[in-house]
């Protein structure tokens, strides 16, 4: 299993697709390294909850500056107590590593303040 904290370390890769979506072995191997991360299709998510809508926002702008960082950008579902937060490839149509490094850098951050 390949922990969190080595996943966060890496930096996403460019993808201009010509590459094949992550079998789903290794799928399943990144995901058990995910606490409450879970697969459907060919994407990943999490839903995280806040005590406020401050705290929501704040998570909100952290995963923007992570996502500018890594040019690798999720879809959020943001609510007044919580964001969901799914990450798929779309230019090669499933999961790459990517997805999981940039999932990793939000569980590092959540937990580095």
């Amino acid at each position: 299993m390949e922990p969190v904290c080595n996943l966060s370390e890496k930096r996403c890769t460019p993808c201009e697709g010509g590459i094949p979506p992550l079998p789903q072995e290794k799928i399943d191997r990144l995901l058990r390294s995910l606490e409450g991360w879970g697969q459907t299709g060919g994407e990943i998510s999490k839903t995280f909850e806040f005590r406020n809508y401050y705290e929501t926002m704040a998570f909100v702008n952290a995963i923007a500056w992570i996502s500018h960082r890594e040019n690798h950008h999720p879809d959020l579902e943001v609510g007044y107590r919580q964001c969901r937060v799914r990450y798929s490839t779309h230019a090669i149509g499933g999961l790459s590593e990517n997805d999981f490094i940039c999932a990793a850098k939000i569980e590092r951050s959540l937990f580095s303040v």
